[in-house]
């Protein structure tokens, strides 16, 4: 299922870059078999006859390629390294954020804005919120990432500045909002939330509503690889995202997202691109016209722990459930491959204190994977409180899954 709104005159120009990226595609030696007998692209229609690619794809021909901006400056990223293998990505100067900004407006001249991604060792979230910044004209507070002694600081010089718009992936965003909170601290001019990175945690927008209760959330959609996919505005829902006209979206008949960019400056050759979401093609709420794209998470999310598939979102959101949790994430340690061990890490708050021992008993005799899993151990699945959750130093994202191996 992909949505095709062009008329076949509008789709030519798309339609030329989509036969470029192919042609590029079709010179890597490794990849050559794959496209070589696909014959001519005539249509839109005709990408969805394409191999979908996946990250080691795109990696191989990024390798081959080594694309340059034609103009300006070409910039190197890394994504992955929390939830999956490092990934490459390529960008020229701008990120390609003037067609975003062309579309979706969250920041206006008068608007002083926290951009709060980290902007270090090679990811492009910092970087490209910067680009959208500079589009706006307003005022920028480019934070990056702080220690855990330095929020009490930051939240009063933000509410002295009367900022008035924050951006940053979820998890740090959650970070942010919840130290206000414990302080106490009230941003009353704060009126926009900006986020990309991670799904939207239901647990902000309480957050939100005591610290600043003004404000909506905004958010993109994309990688490193696809840049930013779709947008949504505080009408749509968090999960839905509405497809900028240069990206192609397409659900294959498994539920998988794939998507084909189409921008002629994009330096990435992606065609059908698979994130590793699942998702559907729908009419939002919002009520503006075409198709929008629903996000139904990602389905890398089932791990194997002794040759069972243990659904990490699945218990992460029935926990979070839980009163007195704020967040959780699975640690799983393995040795040569096998599970040793599985800790459910607790991130506590809000005043309830959750009943540990009784949250373990039962996900251990309701959920499959565990009671057969650790049927002779039991001792080696866990739940313990904790004062921080495992996140990437480099991203900010926290996992709801954690492999380490146990030396």
């Amino acid at each position: 299922m992909t949505d095709f709104s062009l008329t076949p005159e509008a789709a030519e120009p798309q339609l030329r870059v989509a036969r470029q990226s192919l042609e590029l595609l079709r010179s890597v030696p490794e990849l050559a078999p794959r496209y070589a007998d696909l014959g001519r692209l005539r249509t839109l229609g005709d990408l969805a006859a394409l191999p979908p690619m996946m990250k080691d794809d795109l990696n191989i021909a990024l390798a081959h390629l080594e694309p340059k901006a034609e103009v300006g400056a070409t910039w190197l990223f890394q994504s992955g390294g929390s939830t999956g293998a490092p990934k490459v990505g390529y960008a020229p100067t701008g990120f390609y954020m003037a067609g975003v900004y062309a579309r979706w407006r969250p920041l206006e001249r008068d608007d002083v804005f926290v951009n709060a991604w980290g902007a270090g060792r090679m990811w492009g979230a910092h970087f490209l919120a910067a680009a959208l910044a500079d589009l706006s004209g307003c005022q920028v507070i480019a934070v990056g990432s702080v220690t855990k002694d330095e929020y009490a600081d930051w939240l009063a010089f933000f509410a002295t500045r009367r900022v008035t718009a924050i951006g940053g992936t979820p998890s740090v965003l959650r970070l942010w909002f919840a130290n206000a909170r414990a302080a106490g601290v009230k941003l009353p001019a704060l009126r926009k939330v900006l986020w990309l990175g991670e799904a939207w945690q239901p647990q902000l927008d309480e957050d939100m509503a005591a610290v600043a209760p003004e404000a909506r959330r905004w958010g993109m959609f994309g990688s490193t690889e696809t840049w930013v996919v779709g947008t949504n505005t505080p009408d749509c829902p968090a999960d839905t995202f509405h497809t900028l006209p240069e990206q192609l979206v397409h659900v294959d008949p498994d539920g998988l997202l794939d998507f084909t960019t189409l921008n002629p400056e994009m330096l990435n050759p992606v065609l059908r691109y698979r994130t590793g979401d699942a998702g559907e093609l729908v009419s939002c709420p919002c009520g503006r016209p075409g198709r929008a794209m629903r996000v139904l998470g990602r389905r890398d999310s089932v791990v194997q722990v002794r040759g069972l598939g243990l659904h990490v979102d699945e218990i992460i959101g029935r926990v979070e459930r839980e009163p007195g949790v704020t967040r959780a994430q699975i640690l799983l340690t393995q040795q040569q491959g096998r599970a040793t061990g599985v800790d459910l890490l607790l991130l506590t708050g809000g005043g309830a204190t959750p009943d540990v021992d009784r949250i373990r008993t039962e996900l251990l005799s309701a959920t499959f994977t565990l009671s057969t899993a650790f049927q002779h151990d039991p001792e080696s699945f866990r739940v313990r409180e904790v004062d921080a959750l495992i996140s990437n130093d480099r991203t900010g994202k926290t996992a709801n899954l954690v492999v380490r191996e146990d030396s």
